[in-house]
């Protein structure tokens, strides 16, 4: 059985929502870049071709990512 078609029988089976097998890409990305894993590591593991790709794809995590660094340089400054 294809891939796709063992992942849609495991969603039914197990009574979730119809989701697309490539939403498992954003379930992945998402997770990891929210908890600081880089933006290189990610495009490899998802096999993206271009560093910029997965920046503009995962936008909507940054900002949280954004909001971590500059907690992290105030503690740096602050002591």
């Amino acid at each position: 059985m294809p891939v796709v078609r063992r992942y849609e029988a495991l969603l039914a089976k197990a009574a979730l929502p119809d989701r697309r097998f490539h939403d498992l890409r954003h379930s992945c990305a998402s997770p990891l870049l929210a908890r600081g894993v880089s933006l290189r590591a990610i495009q490899e593991v998802l096999g993206h071709s271009s560093c910029t790709l997965t920046p503009n794809i995962y936008a909507h995590v940054l900002p949280e990512l954004h909001r971590d660094v500059a907690a992290r340089m105030d503690d740096i400054l602050t002591g």
